[in-house]
């Protein structure tokens, strides 16, 4: 259902102690030394929470002693203040260090996707093939939190509840040292309780992970296809999958809860252990013994308040170990290489007249398939070269080569006698202007959208591409005019509209080379007239190499290629090549001998129709 960077049970095997220390460890030399400042204002802000914490337990003895004991009006003026007065401190404190936290977590988040966002425009077509869309978008934004919270975690269990824990249990140690063998005995029994509870919450995140990428991953095709799922009438098929996957997630969601749960009651028991154990040891003291209750209440109150910084501290592995995992997928995107980023430092393709040759190519998508089998072929500047054939021949993929998209396992692919390869493909992509099928516009305006042409196009240069391409009028034709939103992928238009506004977008970028893929296949014949128009103009004094499965839309074009199993068959002008009774005369007698036979259908039901009326 989808693919992904690593085989979960892969990534299972690999998370293991030493791996997460080394996430742990890379997420602090990178974002926690980018951020120190700011950790270091927040751990002073927890310093100060855990001095007032720890105040505030040690003046429970005086409180005490000064309204019990011995009481003085002023002795409990002086208490009553300075309780305030650390409240205050710790009220304070608490809010610069969820403000400092929340500002350094979410420039971390920030700069992570940015980072990730970077290097997936680095990579290569081949690396979106083969990953789901659900799999890298869960990476982004899961990983780049994760990254954060795993941070956010350490930091405020070592400032707030490490700092609290020692800072109240000091307190009761000075107050009494025997009580220092509760901590000493009942503290390490609780961490160790909870070991056993961090393999399964790692192997119950994995699990949701998985669960999530492919209810994700339905979800989005379901939507993206929901015009197949209608027409097929799939809707109860697709249910059942989501609902599948919706249960996997409730199910590994409520295990982890229960996981991380578990170590509460255990936090729980100990603690009333050692409360009743101090209440017993600190009430003998008092009644037998001679020490003042006021010792006896800041002790309790000391080990009251360390109750909760010491629950969190017993479950710190268990809730840390859904970050880990999260930064270790984010890393795992991160740390593979960026295909398109190693030739920037490459020389720019001058601009020519854009003859483009293969010689000798060789290409296949996986390993012992070739697709182009020692292809040859020349697209001269200022001409129209057509490549035909049946469909797997290799057609499509001569594009994918000169946009290099792929590059080739051998031959030259080169432009104007320099072979692509050896210069940045930016450079490459700036001589071309590509035009297929399927017109992929992106969420925003009409103007936007033809004006992602040639960043920094004034209005006056998007209107006269839109005229060009014939798409002024309909255009014009909306309420908002060149602000009318297009919708999802173009969902608002027409298909004939989508093609002229990416016809429009070709002509502002102004390339020499022309690629047309089947850019009029999926039209009826009214729109492919008007989309043939615009076509037509953008093809002039420019190098167009379409690819076209209706022969009818080539007939004019210069040369004629015919490829076949990932070779060139033949060659020429339409007359030259119907006159050689060949493949292309075999593809055209079919193609036109179909064509005719629904024709004569049409007039014959026509016929019938005027009839019976």
């Amino acid at each position: 259902m989808f693919m992904s960077f690593q085989p979960l049970d892969r990534l299972r095997a690999s998370m293991d102690k030493s791996e997460s220390f080394s996430v742990l460890r890379r997420l602090f030399l990178a974002d926690g030394r980018r951020h120190w400042k700011g950790y270091a204002t927040a751990f002073a802000f927890m310093g100060l929470m855990a001095f007032s914490t720890a105040g505030m337990a040690w003046l429970m003895r005086d409180a005490v002693n000064t309204i019990f004991v011995t009481p003085t009006f002023w002795g409990v003026w002086m208490v009553a203040l300075g309780v305030m007065g650390l409240s205050l401190v710790k009220g304070v404190s608490a809010y610069g260090q969820n403000v400092t936290m929340a500002r350094v977590g979410n420039r971390i988040v920030a700069d992570n996707q940015k980072k990730v966002f970077d290097h997936l425009l680095g990579q290569d077509i081949s690396y979106f093939a083969a990953r789901h869309t659900a799999d890298i978008s869960m990476r982004l934004q899961n990983g780049a939190n994760s990254a954060r919270d795993a941070l956010n975690l350490v930091i405020t269990s070592i400032g707030r509840d490490a700092l609290s824990l020692v800072s109240l249990v000091s307190v009761a140690v000075v107050q009494d040292p025997s009580l220092a063998l509760v901590a000493v005995v009942l503290m390490p029994a609780a961490v160790i309780g909870t070991r056993k509870l961090i393999k399964k919450a790692k192997s119950i995140f994995r699990k949701e992970f998985a669960s999530g990428v492919k209810l994700s991953s339905i979800t989005l095709e379901v939507i993206q296809g929901m015009r197949t799922v209608k027409a097929y009438g799939l809707e109860e098929t697709m249910r059942g999958r989501v609902h599948t996957y919706v249960n996997d997630v409730e199910r590994a969601a409520n295990k982890l809860v229960r996981t991380q749960a578990k170590s509460s009651p255990l936090m729980e028991t100990l603690g009333g252990f050692a409360i009743g154990g101090v209440i017993l040891y600190a009430g003998y003291n008092v009644m037998f013994v001679g020490k003042s209750p006021g010792e006896f209440f800041s002790v309790l109150t000391a080990l009251l308040l360390a109750y909760e910084p010491a629950k969190r501290l017993a479950r710190f592995h268990v809730d840390l170990t859904a970050h880990v995992i999260g930064a270790h997928m984010l890393f795992e995107m991160l740390d593979l290489p960026a295909a398109e980023t190693d030739d920037a430092a490459r020389p720019s393709l001058p601009a020519g007249a854009g003859r483009v040759a293969f010689e000798d190519v060789v290409f296949g998508y996986r390993p012992g398939e070739p697709v182009l089998r020692g292809f040859n072929f020349v697209a001269e500047p200022g001409q129209t070269t057509a490549l035909v054939g049946p469909s797997g021949g290799g057609k499509t993929t001569v594009i994918n080569l000169i946009e290099r998209f792929y590059s080739p396992a051998s031959g030259v692919v080169s432009i104007d006698g320099n072979d692509v390869t050896q210069f940045n493909r930016h450079s490459v992509r700036a001589l071309t202007a590509l035009v297929s099928q399927d017109v992929y516009l992106f969420s925003g305006t009409v103007r936007e959208n033809i004006g992602f042409g040639r960043e920094g196009a004034s209005e006056d240069e998007i209107i006269a591409a839109a005229k060009a391409a014939y798409a002024h009028d309909f255009i014009m034709g909306f309420e908002n005019g060149y602000d009318t939103h297009v919708g999802e992928h173009g969902a608002q238009l027409s298909g004939g509209q989508r093609q002229r506004i990416a016809i429009a977008r070709a002509f502002l970028k102004n390339a020499p080379i022309l690629l047309l893929d089947e850019a009029t296949a999926a039209l009826d014949s009214e729109s492919e007239a008007e989309v043939q128009k615009a076509l037509q103009k953008l093809q002039a004094s420019r190098t167009t190499i379409v690819i076209a499965h209706r022969l009818q839309t080539v007939v004019r074009a210069d040369r004629i290629c015919v490829v076949e199993h990932g070779q060139i068959a033949e060659s020429g002008r339409h007359d030259e090549l119907m006159a050689r009774r060949g493949r292309y005369y075999n593809f055209y007698q079919v193609q036109f001998a179909h064509e005719h036979e629904q024709d004569a259908a049409g007039e014959v039901q026509a016929e019938e129709a005027r009839l019976t009326a």
